[in-house]
């Protein structure tokens, strides 16, 4: 989700939630995201995700730059798309949880906010901001908005 405030870019991305994201920042926020479903296509199951991550609706009848895919270092394929959409992030959102055991070895099972922040953010800011490896999904977004 993108969005011109000011005549200049902004790209909201998330941060996420759990016990080994609290003191990271830069570098570790990202694009939400999630699994695609057995019946759904790609452009689909982000839409589902983006809305379960951070509980904002997204049309599917918008115009969606698709900004193709990226490979994380894990080996996860992130395919996108960019959609100009605003959102008052001054609102608090939502985001759904997971359950980990936490700490670790007390066999206690703990709910987390998948996300625990999200926001936009000027797209230079983003680029530091962001997984190095989703980078390219940032300059895929401002060559087609005619930023590059």
């Amino acid at each position: 989700m993108y969005r011109f405030k000011g005549g200049r870019l902004e790209v909201f991305l998330a941060h996420p939630g759990g016990p080994f994201f609290v003191r990271k920042d830069e570098g570790h926020w990202t694009i939400p995201k999630g699994e695609i479903g057995p019946s759904e296509d790609y452009l689909g199951a982000a839409i589902r995700e983006f809305k379960e991550e951070v509980c904002i609706d997204i049309d599917p009848n918008e115009d969606f730059i698709d900004l193709g895919s990226i490979k994380q270092k894990g080996g996860k394929t992130v395919h996108a798309w960019g959609v100009e959409h605003d959102w008052d992030d001054s609102q608090p959102f939502q985001s759904n949880t997971f359950s980990m055991e936490w700490p670790p070895g007390s066999g206690k099972a703990q709910d987390f906010p998948e996300i625990d922040r999200a926001q936009f953010f000027p797209a230079n800011e983003a680029r530091r901001k962001i997984k190095e490896s989703q980078i390219p999904l940032l300059e895929r977004l401002e060559a087609a908005v005619g930023l590059r």
